[in-house]
């Protein structure tokens, strides 16, 4: 291809990730491409845990109800000792409340969450393109150049950005170079089986642990007839490949005759890498997902993470495109990897406590779940910043239930719900200095909301059961300003204007004048108010 034309983002890697940060820069009205150098979707179940954030994050994106669909809550565990089972509880169930609506881990095989992503963005009008592989990047100070290959030969995409979304064996990462820290226990092996059963009750995860580490769980995958198997091989074990071999290593494990494996869909030998990138990117090309950290598969993290990864990079890479300074997006690296790193070492934990049978190392609990994951004291919340009772700069923006001037209840979720920040004026002060306060006409736009003070437009709301209130810790005015990712970029309880203002600068293009920033705008990408 002669001179091609520079697309806004390329994405490497179509999994939850990726998929997850391409649905977010569509959405920004941003030219995106993503490839896949597998020929179709993934098959199989392995990551299977969706955490109450993630399914905040998923509902954002437009992809809730597929996910919803195509899941349940997780059963009891099951742990065998011989012939008796005994029920442990591994989740505790929650109900929901108006700040968390999602308060429980979602059991999906993530082919399903694949799936509902990749449906999600076709509706955007994106389809990702498989069966394309990356063979060389190179980049200036302007754009990256990307050679795949596939089934119509070699191809060069010239794009701005580019984000490596590709996997622990990211060829993105070793194009950049980039060290990836770590340890990878070769004598640690999981056989990870798919497939339909009978004589097992669907009503638990099973566990059968055993002496020195050896264990076989059986997790029920919700709609189907199928089992995630987990099979714990010793050492000096080599895999059992065939169906009857397969049986053969669960029967002699659980004495458990009765089980029958009648069709196996997918397996895979994982080994539990442990292993963090030394730096997030490198340029104009970023990592996200398992190119940036892999974990072992206790505590349902590693999907987690990464698709939030793809959510915090998201909004950065739309405003730098929109005129923000780029200095915006070395702070992905910095929000990011310490999450990860806390990440790696919770599920770290969590799996070599399961080698030594120890019952704490089954539960799950607030740690997990990623709601009080925050980026306070990085640097778009430093410290110093303003606070509440309840919540910090940096901290996730809980859910509350309004009342509209029609009198209707909503959900602020469903005003957060887009690729805008949200300014949120709680009391008469707030909501005036909210009125003055510049927005800059490129860029995600801003929507103006107002609690317990009169506004147009449909932007007056009450809390006439202190939900907001109480949730965000409000004890006075207050102004307070959400990110696109649904965290808190800024709380200002005094000095409204100027303090929320310098907040404003870090975070979008250069503010225009008020008059300007008033004006309506017809392009995806402009950011006037709402």
């Amino acid at each position: 291809m002669n001179n091609p034309q520079a697309i806004d983002v390329l994405i490497i890697g179509a999994g939850p990730s990726g998929s997850a940060l391409a649905i977010d820069l569509v959405r920004r009205g941003l030219d995106v491409r993503i490839v896949d150098r597998s020929p179709h979707a993934f098959d199989g179940s392995r990551a299977k845990g969706i955490q109450p954030r993630s399914l905040e994050v998923l509902e954002d994106l437009g992809a809730l109800d597929d996910v919803l669909t195509g899941g349940d809550i997780y059963p009891k565990l099951g742990l065998h000792a011989g012939p008796i089972g005994v029920p442990w509880k591994m989740f505790p169930h929650k109900e929901a409340t108006p700040d968390v609506p999602y308060p429980n881990t979602w059991l999906i095989p993530q082919f399903r969450t694949d799936r509902a992503l990749h449906a999600r963005l076709g509706e955007l009008g994106r389809e990702v393109e498989f069966g394309k592989e990356l063979t060389e990047l190179t980049q200036d100070e302007d754009t990256v150049v990307a050679k795949v290959v596939g089934a119509d030969g070699v191809e060069e995409i010239v794009t701005r950005y580019a984000v490596g979304a590709d996997g622990g064996s990211s060829a993105v990462r070793k194009q950049l170079d980039i060290g990836f820290v770590g340890t990878t226990d070769e004598s640690d092996r999981v056989l990870i089986v798919d497939a339909s059963v009978s004589g097992l009750a669907r009503n638990r995860w099973h566990m059968w642990p055993g002496l020195g580490g050896k264990l076989i769980g059986a997790c029920p995958l919700p709609d189907s007839d199928m089992f995630q198997w987990m099979i714990r091989l010793t050492p000096d074990e080599k895999p059992p490949q065939e169906i009857g071999a397969i049986i053969d290593r669960i029967h002699s494990h659980t004495r458990n005759r009765h089980i029958q494996l009648h069709e196996i869909h997918w397996k895979s030998v994982f080994r539990p890498n442990i292993r963090l990138a030394q730096h997030y990117g490198r340029g104009r090309v970023f990592l996200v997902g398992d190119a940036a950290h892999v974990h072992t598969p206790a505590g349902a993290q590693g999907l987690n993470t990464g698709m939030q990864d793809g959510y915090n990079l998201g909004w950065k890479l739309g405003q730098v495109l929109a005129g923000a300074d780029p200095a915006l997006l070395s702070t992905y690296e910095a929000e990011r990897q310490p999450i990860a790193a806390r990440v790696l070492g919770l599920s770290t934990e969590k799996w070599g406590g399961i080698a030594k049978l120890d019952p704490s190392s089954m539960k799950r609990g607030k740690d997990e779940q990623q709601l009080s994951l925050t980026y306070y004291g990085g640097p778009l919340a430093p410290a110093d910043s303003g606070d509440t009772s309840t919540l910090h700069v940096g901290d996730r923006a809980p859910d509350a239930r309004l009342l509209g001037a029609d009198g209707g209840e909503t959900r602020l979720f469903n005003l957060f719900q887009g690729p805008h920040f949200t300014a949120i004026a709680y009391g008469p002060g707030a909501a005036r200095d909210l009125e003055l306060l510049d927005w800059p006409t490129t860029g995600a736009e801003l929507k103006r909301l107002t609690v317990g003070s009169a506004a147009g437009d449909g932007r007056a709301f009450s809390d006439p059961k202190n939900t907001l209130q109480s949730a965000y810790g409000l004890t006075g005015d207050t102004l307070l300003l959400i990110r696109p990712d649904g965290y808190i970029g800024h709380i200002a309880t005094r000095d409204f204007l100027t303090s929320t203002q310098a907040a404003v600068r870090a975070m979008t293009p250069q503010a225009r004048s008020r008059t300007m920033s008033q004006s309506s705008h017809t392009s995806p990408g402009s950011g006037a108010t709402e």
